[in-house]
């Protein structure tokens, strides 16, 4: 059982490790020359995982963190779709397109607030670039249920989509109202049903605690109505409270926030009533069936995490397609320009809208293997990273294992290999900090990441 009181006094600011170095490491030392050259120079042989970010919502959701644009104009969408048409086309000039494709990720914004017509043409823009779709592709997209219909589900299943992320949050009428996200159960009933009808062989579900308004009694309700609706997967996110990033944080009133006991309380009812309703935990926030390629990713040591969150599908380069995407080579992170303006300025001017990145050194290669592993896997086999980089890992992280000492409870160290154990796994970013070299400039800041609890 995980021991929640041992595990209260560590919140702290912290990364959630999408990325090592974080996207907060980024910057124009590594040139738009330079990322062409990583894209042309590429391991052929690797295969590929796609990211289009679609970013418009039709209204803010206050809690959101992500990268959206608010419109309700037909026209800005036919816009970004020729916008995308015209990337493809700079982007299948410097990249090898042939190398096979082993997942296709839509994420805004809100990709089903285009219309079916549209979502066909997007789609055929890309595979008409992108032809060689494994088999075994992953080919997913995330839904806003209050925008799904019928023609839109036969468009996706018709080019191959297998997986649904729903967007829900949270049932509880206050929270939502709150929260300006107006979403009654009917609606992801109606769009779970429709997936399940079309074929949609897994669904996930996304759900947030530390929301304003939120109890354990009305979270403990939201748990209970979403495993009414069998979804395959769970995401069980803490909210990230930045309000010096995002304003439209700044509408609530941080007195309804939940305390941490509270979302601690939430946490471990959570844990013990989707592990007995036959869900296993993976990584630090998402739970799974037991026949789902995520646990079994988990139970033989080859769960990966990237910019969409814990994937089976390793070793691939990610190629980020669309306004603020990111895009990850086998040595360097690439991000497009955040601004609308800026990216169709780059187009209009005939090159990618790249806007900042980073190439990694040696020593970020290191520390990226030994902190995703951790991330991922929970463990970490320290003779395979010396034989990998020809280090002694004692001496090399010396600093990092007296960091680590504060941790001791919940990790066991030995020659070979770093086990977290099952507490240590709800503590995994500020394992994983030890090990983190940019942190040690943030110690003093509270406004740079979220905090770890």
């Amino acid at each position: 059982m995980i021991d929640f009181d041992a595990y209260v006094k560590y919140s702290r600011p912290g990364p959630r490790y999408t990325s090592y170095p974080t996207a907060l490491e980024f910057g124009t030392d590594f040139s738009y020359e330079s990322y062409i050259n990583e894209l042309k120079n590429r391991d052929k042989t690797r295969p590929l995982s796609l990211y289009v970010h679609l970013p418009f919502c039709r209204s803010a959701c206050y809690f959101c963190g992500c990268n959206v644009i608010y419109t309700s104009k037909e026209d800005k969408k036919e816009r970004y779709i020729g916008y995308l048409e015209r990337e493809l086309e700079i982007l299948s000039s410097h990249l090898d397109t042939t190398s096979p494709v082993l997942q296709l990720h839509f994420g805004g914004g809100t990709p089903t607030f285009y219309n079916a017509a549209q979502l066909d043409r997007i789609i055929r823009l890309i595979k008409a670039k992108f032809a060689n779709f494994s088999p075994e592709a992953e080919v997913s997209c995330e839904i806003d249920p209050r925008f799904l219909n019928e023609d839109q589900i036969k468009v996706l299943t018709s080019h191959g989509f297998n997986r649904i992320s729903y967007g829900v949050q949270d049932f509880d009428e206050k929270v939502q109202a709150e929260i300006h996200r107006i979403q009654p159960y009917e609606i992801t009933q109606n769009a779970v049903n429709l997936a399940r009808r079309y074929g949609i062989k897994s669904i996930n579900m996304d759900l947030i605690y530390g929301l304003p308004y939120q109890t354990l009694e009305s979270f403990k309700n939201t748990l209970k109505m979403a495993l009414t609706l069998d979804p395959d997967r769970l995401a069980i996110f803490n909210y990230a409270h930045v309000p010096w990033i995002k304003k439209s944080m700044r509408k609530f009133d941080e007195t309804t926030l939940p305390s941490p006991k509270t979302k601690l309380e939430i946490l471990k009812f959570t844990a013990e009533f989707l592990t007995q309703n036959g869900y296993k935990m993976i990584g630090m926030d998402h739970f799974a069936k037991p026949d789902d390629e995520l646990f079994k990713a988990l139970n033989d040591g080859t769960l990966h995490r990237n910019f969409q969150g814990y994937t089976t599908k390793g070793g691939a380069d990610l190629i980020g397609i669309g306004v603020t995407s990111i895009g990850e080579g086998t040595r360097h992170y690439a991000q497009n320009h955040k601004d609308l303006d800026e990216y169709e300025k780059a187009i209009d001017s005939g090159i990618l809208p790249y806007s900042k990145g980073i190439l990694l050194n040696d020593e970020d290669l290191l520390r990226k293997n030994i902190i995703m592993s951790l991330m991922a896997n929970f463990k970490l086999d320290i003779k395979d990273i010396e034989q990998k980089f020809g280090i002694s890992f004692k001496q090399h992280f010396k600093d990092s294992l007296e960091d680590i000492k504060v941790l001791s409870d919940f990790v066991d160290i030995s020659d070979d290999r770093i086990l977290v154990n099952e507490t240590g796994t709800m503590l995994i970013r500020n394992i994983a900090m030890c090990f983190d070299e940019y942190m040690a400039k943030f110690k003093d800041s509270k406004n740079s990441f979220s905090k770890t609890i």
